[in-house]
């Protein structure tokens, strides 16, 4: 700027720089040391901070949440994909260790390190084992171990689960554990401990979910130490039934709240009822047996009239045709096993919120229902500190005839079909992917639930206060109706959280102002998404398109390529001299 013109305020150049967009701010910079020194103030890139993203004004600035484009993978096209590694219909689980680990859907484990150059470390085939495809994967907390879920095939072409775990020390196989549903998936409770499902069907609707604990070593295990041990035995009605479960640890809460406000109800219905007549083997279906005695303190219904009265009361109206209008084999069978177990089922536990006595609590979530087969609720259960561990009887601890089942703790209704659920890294917040039923829908067949939106919400629960963050995430679609609907599987970093879609795309938001940073492309459905455990600015998206991508922001591709050694030209103009 020519010395003999006078120089525009500080003060006027911010409030013309304020009608900018970001990028024209970044152009004035240029111009000179004054322009560059004002067009590079805070406040005025906090005013086109909550500009650009639309960002409530209520909501604070959070220290090092956002911080640019350039520590958000995949911010720049130049970057857009960086590495492609070819895997048949991918699906992989998020990751907790230095290694990658996705599974694919030829039957096969994969598992890459996790360096500034990926490269393959091992590759193990499952279809010996009668394995149709891997489907979910899950490192130990010390990395030693690795869990990975598949879809087996057994007699009669009837398909469950089996979880195999793996040493990361030699790659061998240590242990086969049968699970089912195969969507339960699996997961680790401990360093050496992990929980997988079993299924007996009662009745046409009605079910009942074993969930074990197991030791990883059962192959190597002296046969005088139990290596299994039953944790919960939990009713499922109306065909619905208990999957995806994973592990909250209480005492890895650490981060500061998110700087959305709470709803102030609980996002949380009434309890959903429990029920089971099966057989505690794993090997055979559950038939009905007799109920126990009745215990000395019945529990009323809401009638005033004890359980077990209720249950008589019922069959004698039937015998004597006094039930009106005529009920459905379907919601007679529901309307018998409520009444049933009502007095049999223990119990939640008080005090289910984390304090600093009970810090060392874990929660045990799963999704789960009780109007229809998709699953549309969350179900909450505290895994006391006796509970960790194989030691002791095999079918737990002993139960009266009053608590033959165990009753959820706390259950957060979505009303819509669950799609996907992922952790934040200190397990303080619940991420969860689900499709919305219509607002007044009325479910009247447990066969035929509700038409979902193509919309895909991503609601936030923060488990220390079992509360709903106000504001879903929503950016992504889907579009499989409710009997082809599938498993999108997510992840979330320090500052982020991504997610698969159907519209061909991987998704990043920043976790606490609540905005879309990022849409990762690919030729067909998008169904996994993975943050690498130690620099979230890489992510790995798995995709129908045969393709895994990794995603670097465009600081990792700095840094990657500053770190890559140069050939030193004065070295090679020596050598070539001394070749002449």
């Amino acid at each position: 700027m020519d010395a003999g013109c006078p120089r525009l305020p500080d003060s006027v150049l911010f409030e013309i720089f304020l009608y900018l967009d970001h990028a024209d701010v970044l152009s004035v910079g240029l111009v000179c040391q004054q322009w560059r020194a004002v067009a590079r103030d805070e406040f005025l890139w906090k005013e086109l901070f909550y500009r650009y993203y639309r960002v409530s004004r209520d909501v604070p600035r959070h220290p090092g949440a956002l911080r640019g484009a350039g520590l958000i993978p995949g911010a720049a096209p130049a970057v857009s994909p960086g590495w492609r590694l070819r895997s048949p219909r991918s699906a992989l689980g998020p990751p907790l260790s230095r290694w990658w680990k996705p599974g694919t859907r030829l039957g096969c484990v994969t598992i890459w390190s996790n360096e500034l150059d990926i490269s393959l470390q091992h590759s193990s085939n499952m279809r010996p084992y009668n394995w149709s495809y891997t489907q979910f994967s899950q490192f130990n907390s010390d990395d030693s171990l690795l869990l990975v879920s598949g879809v087996f095939v057994g007699p009669h072409n009837s398909s469950s689960g089996e979880i195999a775990v793996i040493s990361m020390e030699n790659f061998t196989l240590l242990s086969r554990v049968r699970n089912k549903p195969y969507d339960v998936f699996g997961c680790w409770l401990n360093e050496t401990n992990l929980i997988s499902g079993n299924l007996h069907r009662i009745g046409r609707i009605t079910s009942c979910s074993v969930l074990w604990l197991n030791n990883a070593f059962q192959g190597i295990e002296s046969e005088n130490v139990n290596v299994v041990k039953r944790l919960f035995k939990i009713q499922n009605l109306n065909a619905s039934t208990i999957r995806t479960v994973m592990v909250a640890d209480c005492s890895r809460y650490d981060s500061p709240d998110l700087l959305l406000d709470y709803e102030e109800q609980l996002a949380a219905s009434s309890t959903c009822p429990v029920f089971d007549l099966g057989s505690d083997s794993e090997e055979e279906e559950a038939k009905p047996k007799p109920p126990p005695e009745p215990a000395v303190q019945e529990l009323p219904d809401a009638g005033g009239v004890p359980a077990e009265h209720g249950l008589q009361q019922l069959f004698d109206d039937i015998m004597e045709g006094r039930v009106g209008p005529a009920m459905t084999e379907t919601e007679l069978e529901t309307k018998v096993a409520e009444l049933f177990v009502r007095n049999r089922t223990k119990p939640p536990e008080p005090n289910l919120l984390p304090t600093d006595s009970n810090s060392k609590t874990k929660y045990l979530i799963f999704t789960t229902g009780c109007l229809t087969y998709s699953p549309h609720q969350i179900g909450i259960k505290r895994i006391l500190p006796h509970q960790m561990t194989t030691a002791g009887p095999v079918l737990g601890e002993e139960r009266r005839s009053d608590e033959f089942f165990d009753s959820l703790d706390h259950v957060i209704d979505i009303h819509g079909h669950i799609i996907g659920m992922g952790l934040s890294p200190d397990h303080r917040y619940l991420y969860v992917n689900s499709r919305a039923w219509p607002r007044d829908c009325i479910i009247s067949d447990p066969m035929q639930p509700p038409p979902i939106a193509e919309e895909i919400d991503l609601h936030v629960f923060d488990l220390k206060t079992m509360k709903e963050v106000k504001r879903a995430l929503r950016a992504h679609r889907a579009y499989t109706p409710n009997e082809e609907c599938f498993f999108i599987f997510l992840d979330v970093s320090r500052d982020f959280v991504a997610s698969g879609a159907e519209d061909r795309h991987g998704y990043i938001w920043d976790r606490h102002y609540n905005i879309c940073l990022a849409k990762l492309q690919h030729d067909n459905v998008v169904n996994s998404v993975a943050f690498s455990p130690v620099e979230q600015e890489l992510l790995l998206t798995a995709s129908d398109d045969t393709t895994i991508k990794v995603w670097r922001s465009p600081r990792a591709v700095r840094v990657r390529q500053a770190r890559r050694p140069r050939p030193r030209k004065l070295l090679f103009s020596w050598l070539m001299n001394q070749k002449s």
